[in-house]
């Protein structure tokens, strides 16, 4: 048996910009790169003609739609401006220390991420209260190209943990992604139906049953 968690509004609140689009232009102003005046037009565009299910890193997508309105720049730029954008400020979220600690006395613990944004997820674990040895994996939409509900995503999870897909709880807030664990065999526990405070007793009746 092995358990993944989703990290933002499950272990962990963290902020994001009001006007993403916004916030990435003005750190690519910051880098002296063009902004088109159509910017916000140019963002919510589709650029990358991805698989269903597939994850578009934001610097791919901020690179295309830079090159779609014929702007020059040091490609490096949209990543560093991508990961200055979205510099959140972090809380750990009551009962999640202990929803952890309880996993682990079943098997290994993972975190399973839907996050387009690279470094994002180390850096928000370094503003929590956890540590990274927490988790005996870290599989990110970023990482392994694939987002929740993808069953991709908690098939890899599942072999980080050494474990079969049917064996894997997911621990989540959001019925249609989380749920996605589901379709692999695996249990998905929802914040919908439960709450952190209740992982710990759910895990325990879940492990007398396998």
């Amino acid at each position: 048996m092995g358990v993944s968690f989703d990290l933002f509004g499950t272990l962990v609140t963290a902020d994001r910009p009001a006007d993403p689009a916004a916030a990435v232009a003005t750190e690519l102003e910051k880098r002296d790169v063009a902004v088109p005046d159509d910017w916000a037009d140019a963002y919510a565009e589709a650029h990358v003609d991805a698989p269903d299910g597939a994850e578009v890193p934001l610097p791919a997508h901020v690179s295309r739609a830079l090159a779609s309105r014929g702007v020059d720049y040091d490609h490096n730029a949209a990543r560093r401006a991508v990961v200055a954008a979205f510099d959140p400020t972090v809380e750990t979220r009551p009962g999640a220390l202990d929803a952890v600690d309880a996993a682990r006395e079943h098997g290994p613990v993972a975190i399973c991420s839907n996050c387009s944004v690279p470094e994002l997820v180390g850096r928000t674990l370094v503003r929590s209260d956890f540590a990274r040895d927490d988790f005996d994996a870290i599989v990110t939409s970023v990482g392994c190209g694939w987002r929740k509900p993808a069953p991709e995503i908690f098939e890899l999870t599942a072999e980080e943990l050494g474990v079969a897909p049917a064996d894997l709880i997911h621990v989540g807030d959001d019925p249609q992604a989380d749920g996605g664990i589901e379709g692999v065999g695996g249990t998905a526990l929802l914040l919908a139906e439960y709450s952190l405070a209740d992982v710990p007793a759910r895990l325990a009746a879940l492990a007398t049953q396998s």
